[in-house]
């Protein structure tokens, strides 16, 4: 039997006694996700970024990443989104994703929460194609951790991209 296939095995024998507790009716793992989401719109985030930091930095690297994004949100918390930004190397990059926020804190018009979103990273092109992992055929998996804070319809997030640096961004919701 292959490592692979112990590892898979191993795993499976592991989350066995766990499936009668995810799927108890009404506390189940799809219920506390909300799973599958609901394909509904609540709301639309039209947002920039305001501020750019390498950890590292590099004579090469940009932080003006002149990003634009739109997020589409469902009453769930959910949501996907396209944005449009230049990378670390000035390149034209594209990060399509979905997500899912969590409401940390709130009271009145006024809402501090984590977002985690998950998705396809394209644009480092050339020289620069290494310069994130997993980067086959200039397209990467990329997982972004986001703490934000809403106030009515204003929204702004502290994004942490890897181990590279932080971005923030605000953006106006409709």
């Amino acid at each position: 039997m292959s490592l692979r296939t112990r590892l898979a095995a191993l795993l499976l024998g592991a989350l066995l006694p766990a499936l009668p507790a995810l799927a108890e009716e009404g506390g189940g793992w799809r219920e506390r996700l909300n799973w599958p989401p609901l394909l509904e719109l609540d709301h639309v985030l039209l947002q920039t970024s305001l501020y750019t930091d390498h950890f590292s930095p590099d004579p090469e690297h940009t932080n003006n990443q002149r990003l634009i994004g739109v997020e589409l949100h469902n009453p769930e918390l959910w949501f996907t989104g396209l944005a449009r930004f230049k990378n670390s190397f000035n390149q034209d990059s594209l990060y399509l994703y979905v997500g899912r926020e969590l409401t940390m804190w709130e009271s009145g018009d006024t809402r501090i929460r984590a977002k985690l979103s998950a998705g396809a990273l394209h644009g480092y092109r050339g020289e620069y194609r290494d310069k994130i992992p997993f980067n086959r055929y200039e397209i990467a998996p990329a997982i972004l951790p986001t703490v934000g804070v809403s106030w009515k319809r204003l929204e702004t997030d502290l994004i942490i991209f890897g181990a590279a640096g932080l971005m923030v961004t605000a953006g106006w919701r409709f």
